[in-house]
Parts: C-alpha cells; sequence; structure tokens
C-alpha cells in the first residue's frame, strides 16, 4: 500500500508539470511567433513479482506478474505548427510562411532564433528585433530613410528622402534545422541551436525549402485555447483521480492499523 502511495504521487506530480505547460501555453496565446508546448508522459520501471516462466509447480506460465512504479514527464515537445497570419500594417513587421527562423546576435555574443518578426530600426541605423537585437547578417538603414519594401524573397528595399526610387539595404536569411524540436528556449521569444536540434542551414527566404517572408504582417501564436482547455481540464482530473488513489490507500492502512 505504501507503494500506491508512491505511484499516485509521482502522478500527481506529472500531471501538476502538465497544468503548468498549459498555463503558460494560455498565457502566450497573443505572444506573436509563440510555438506551444506539450508534455510526453513516460511510465517508470517495473518490479517483477514472479517472471513468466516462473509458475511453482514446474509448468511454464504464459504471463508473469509485474507492479508499475509511477510516471515521469519525459519531455516538453514544441510544436512548430504554423500560427495565423495577422496583418499589422507596420512596414517593419515581417511573418514567415512556412519554415525557417530569422537569426539575431545576443548580448552575450551567441546566436538566437526567432519567428518573432516585430523588426525595428535601432539608435545606429540596425535593423533589429524588439528586443534591440541586430539581425545576422547585419543590415543597415540610411537614416533618411522615408519608406521601406520588404519582398517575399526577404530583401529589404528602402526609399530615401527626395528620391522617388527604392534601393536594396540588405538581404534577410532564414535558418532551418533537421529537428526543430530539439530546440533550447532562452525565453523572449528565442531559440538556441543543440546538438539534438542539428547543425543550422542559412539560406534565402523562398529557397531550400525555406518560408517566404509576408511584410507588414505578424505570425501569431499556435496556441488553440480551446484545446488547451480540453487538455486543462484531463490533467485536473487526472491529478484528482490519483489524489483518490492516496485517500483510499491511507483509508486501507488506517484499517489494516485497526485490527485487533
Amino acid at each position: 500500500m505504501v507503494r500506491a502511495l508512491n505511484t499516485a504521487a509521482t502522478g500527481m506530480n506529472a500531471q501538476q508539470t502538465q497544468i503548468d505547460i498549459i498555463a503558460n501555453n494560455l498565457a502566450n496565446v497573443n505572444t506573436p511567433g509563440f510555438k506551444r508546448a506539450r508534455a510526453e508522459f513516460q511510465d517508470l520501471y517495473y518490479q517483477q513479482v514472479r517472471a513468466a516462466t516462473e509458475a511453482g509447480d514446474g509448468t511454464a506460465s504464459p504471463i508473469g506478474l509485474e507492479v508499475g512504479q509511477g510516471v515521469r514527464i519525459m519531455a516538453s515537445q514544441k510544436i512548430f505548427s504554423a500560427g495565423d497570419m495577422m496583418e499589422t500594417g507596420a512596414d517593419l513587421d515581417v511573418a514567415i510562411e512556412g519554415r525557417g527562423f530569422l537569426k539575431v546576435l545576443t548580448p552575450d555574443g551567441g546566436t538566437g532564433y526567432t519567428r518573432a518578426g516585430q523588426l525595428r530600426v535601432n539608435e545606429q541605423g540596425q535593423l533589429v528585433n524588439i528586443d534591440g537585437l541586430p539581425l545576422e547578417p547585419s543590415i543597415q538603414i540610411p537614416q533618411d530613410t522615408t519608406e521601406y519594401a520588404i519582398t517575399r524573397e526577404g530583401v529589404v528595399k528602402v526609399r530615401q528622402s527626395g528620391s522617388k526610387e527604392f534601393t536594396d539595404a540588405g538581404q534577410l536569411s532564414l535558418t532551418a534545422f533537421p529537428n526543430p524540436g530539439g530546440l533550447e528556449s532562452l525565453g523572449r521569444g528565442l531559440f538556441t541551436a543543440t546538438q539534438s536540434s542539428g547543425e543550422p542551414m542559412d539560406g534565402v527566404p523562398g529557397q531550400n525549402g525555406l518560408g517566404n517572408i509576408q511584410q507588414r504582417a505578424l505570425e501569431s501564436s499556435n496556441v488553440k485555447v480551446v484545446e488547451e482547455m480540453i487538455g486543462l481540464i484531463s490533467a485536473q482530473r487526472a491529478y484528482e483521480i490519483n489524489s483518490k488513489v492516496v485517500s483510499a490507500t491511507d483509508q486501507m492502512l488506517k484499517e489494516a492499523s485497526n485490527i485487533r
């Protein structure tokens, strides 16, 4: 019966983590470029009480006796399905239609990857993301720029004051990974490469399987509120069921202790 208490406790801990993941998904339902996570469960080791070949009378039993020890959260899988496109009207907002990430330089000199396309121009004229992290490769915007045009192939064009023609200011690059689910989340819409994600593959939008760029739009979060609420109810009920196992086991121990 003590084993049942421990097993139920693992179930309650796992469902609590599941609810934590769902809560983070729902909190970011309006975060551009956010990718929802999904908890993946795994059963724990088993105690073998009797092997299948140990029937006790010299014959072979077709089945054995095993008792499981509970469950654990094995991983939180990022789901990189595309979110809906939101028209914003802002010249420097871009959405990625398809595969790929924008690449930025992080403050520690590393590289981050993001699907959030809220681009801005900093005080030095560099094209940066909403946190002020410069894009890689760097794109320099002339100070007297009055209008922007970004093609589906990622070419950034600008029109300067007094000019009627657009000129090229730089080229947006996209990066893809063999296994984007292996990326490590840094927060603020950023990911970093890991050994599990595979080697990053840089390229021009629209080529080699990479997505295209949509100007004046953002990719919304791929969180589906109804699906998350169903998952929340399921996790809550599973937590309650495991708590009832604790209560039932406690009652059994109480009855056993009252035997005279």
